[in-house]
């Protein structure tokens, strides 16, 4: 239990990190940041494998690069959406 609470904790400051980053914000606010940080971890733990330090069960650079890859394709996903629903 412990261990999930950890991963929540740290996919939740790589989520914010990302947005920090970009410069956007996610939306859902505590609960977007987790799920953006756990997608990237996945992503970029997949794209470009389990390298650099390891906390929580994150290899925290391909993540961070992973979260911040979702950050901007979420924010242009909704960009488009924002501009489609004011024509």
């Amino acid at each position: 239990m412990l261990s999930f609470l950890w991963s929540l904790i740290i996919g939740g400051i790589i989520g914010w990190l990302a947005g920090l980053i970009m410069g956007r914000d996610i939306p859902g606010g505590v609960i977007g940041n987790i799920i953006a940080g756990f997608i990237g971890a996945w992503l970029g733990q997949a794209i470009l494998g389990a390298w650099g330090p390891i906390v929580g069960g994150f290899a925290i650079v391909p993540a961070l690069i992973g979260a911040i890859a979702i950050v901007f394709i979420v924010s242009l996903v909704l960009r488009g959406m924002r501009r489609t629903s004011k024509e």
